[in-house]
């Protein structure tokens, strides 16, 4: 099992948690445009190591969500800007060239990020 992209939430803009409701997380880089932060969980801009394709897991503080669709600049964004929205609605066809796609376990709410939530995305 190797690890392709680790990072850590550093900020967490005051309506970060409004896109919950969406099914929705929206991750950005340090360099985060003013009037995004506030929408965002502001994490460490690492960069991408191979490919970021469906089949992959993507682990929330040792929660694991399966990768199900990625958008066509999902991975380019989120190397060159540290910015991709996580969309829980379990997708097969990536509709948004900046998301990814993620299969809940069943039953499981959305996770809840704090300061220090790490993510991880990994074979």
């Amino acid at each position: 099992m190797s690890t392709h992209y680790s990072t850590q939430v550093r900020e967490i803009g005051p309506e970060a948690a409004s896109f919950a409701s969406q099914g929705m997380i929206v991750l950005f880089g340090s360099e985060a445009p003013p009037e995004l932060r506030e929408f965002c969980y502001i994490i460490d801009q690492t960069p991408y190591e191979g490919s970021l394709e469906a089949g992959q897991t993507l682990e929330i503080d040792g929660t694991e969500f399966p990768v199900t669709a990625v958008g066509d600049v999902a991975q380019k964004n989120l190397t060159d800007l540290g910015h991709v929205t996580l969309n829980f609605d379990g997708s097969t066809r990536a509709k948004l060239g900046g998301t990814i796609y993620l299969s809940a376990p069943d039953g499981a709410a959305l996770p809840q990020m704090e300061v220090g939530s790490k993510i991880t995305i990994r074979d």
